[in-house]
């Protein structure tokens, strides 16, 4: 047998052989040589890292891709369970008349003639949370809420029945997340108290691209709202878009933004552009699966905490470009009948899918970022509340299997 071949043989043996370390892969990473795999101990160059700098981010984002990949893996498996992933529901609760010109939204009320979209009222509670509890049977866990609106400035008496849907989802043991607009100190505040998990607020792209975009908002005010959020004690969900024409050095921008907030954001979703018939950005091609997999697998290795949502755009890629994206280190997906104005594939459908790769749902709460941010008292609550659900159900099956013991007889 070959010198080569032997060697080879020798590292895979010491690769199978049982060891007392937590994460496996990472054990195989570091038992084949170096130049085997023709890279460094690359789980361990980025978890302790702080202060990134722009030229850092481009470097990673730069590096060979299959590299890129194993690194953000290994990252991966470092900070959260490797076989997780969040299903997601996001329902439009107040459709178009958003007077913000966002280029690729449908629900800009610049673009609605063409678009052919009509503007909606605030939808009722009752509605919203009967919605709630299809996507928790569906096996969603955390529920989000979006709608179209620049700000809550004088929409007193929408903002409160808001509140009521995030304390009627939260009543569900589910986790709670809405996007409307800018937010002041005192709305985040109340809608923390609500008992909302999550707030979603992107910054879409880089600060350099982002003019291109959006005009009627600046790029320091959704910052400031992003702050205002943070502040009150709720979870930051903030990412973005690629396919909005922006380059590479862009998607690092954006990135570099987010390592640069005082804690990193609880969720980074990245959106694959949707071009919608209508809005300026409707020519617009479909990012290749190189440059998704390149944007989350450089979040993952620059925000290794945050939990990565694969959003918009992900019915375009086929189940094996997914589940490379899941390699990459996105763990979160949003699933249902519908993402805002765009489709989504289906609860059955992604289920299917996610058993297929080995992979199960993470459960409500269950990601230590989004516990670190919740009152105390309201995850007590919402434990009591499963030990209660769960009481019940050995009530029902004892009365049950009584109940058939005296048919028998």
């Amino acid at each position: 047998m070959p010198a080569g071949q032997r060697t080879l043989l020798a590292s895979l043996r010491a690769a199978t052989r049982p060891q007392r370390r937590p994460h496996p892969s990472l054990a195989l990473a570091r038992s084949i040589p170096t130049a085997t795999i023709q890279t460094r101990s690359l789980a361990s160059q980025v978890d302790t890292r702080q202060g990134w700098t722009r030229e850092q981010v481009q470097e990673v984002y730069d590096s060979p891709l299959m590299e890129l990949i194993f690194r953000a893996a290994s990252v991966h498996r470092l900070n959260h369970p490797p076989d997780q992933v969040q299903l997601c529901t996001l329902l439009n609760i107040k459709t178009g008349g958003c007077s913000e010109d966002c280029s690729y939204c449908a629900q800009s009320s610049k673009y609605a003639d063409k678009v052919g979209l009509k503007a909606e009222k605030l939808t009722d509670v009752e509605t919203v949370l009967a919605e709630a509890r299809k996507a928790k049977e569906n096996g969603s866990t955390r529920f989000c809420m979006g709608a179209a609106w620049r700000d809550m400035s004088g929409r007193k008496r929408g903002f409160e029945r808001i509140l009521k849907m995030v304390e009627g989802v939260r009543a569900m043991d589910m986790e709670v997340c809405t996007t409307l607009g800018m937010l002041s100190p005192e709305q985040a505040q109340k809608l923390k108290e609500a008992g909302l998990t999550a707030y979603n607020h992107n910054l879409d792209t880089s600060r350099e691209y982002y003019p291109k975009v959006i005009t009627t908002r600046k790029y320091d005010e959704r910052l400031e709202t992003i702050e205002a959020v943070r502040s009150a004690g709720i979870s930051v969900c903030s990412g973005g878009i690629i396919g909005l024409g922006e380059n590479d050095g862009d998607r690092v921008g954006l990135i570099y933004e987010m390592s640069q907030l005082p804690e990193p954001p609880e969720s980074f979703p990245v959106n694959a552009l949707v071009a919608i018939p209508g809005t300026p950005l409707e020519q617009n091609e479909r990012v290749t699966i190189q440059e998704l997999l390149r944007t989350i697998a450089t979040a993952r290795i620059v925000l290794p905490t945050s939990i990565i949502r694969f959003a918009a755009g992900r019915i375009s890629y086929t189940e094996t470009e997914q589940a490379m994206a899941f390699m990459a280190g996105a763990n979160a997906i949003f699933t249902g009948e519908r993402m805002l104005t765009t489709p989504t594939s289906g609860w059955d459908e992604d289920h299917a899918m996610l058993g297929r790769w080995g992979l199960k749902g993470m459960g409500s709460f269950e990601s230590t970022t989004v516990r670190m941010k919740e009152d105390k008292r309201a995850l007590e609550a919402t434990e009591a509340r499963r030990s209660s659900v769960g009481r019940q159900g050995e009530v029902v099956g004892e009365s049950q299997a009584a109940a058939t013991q005296t048919v028998a007889a």
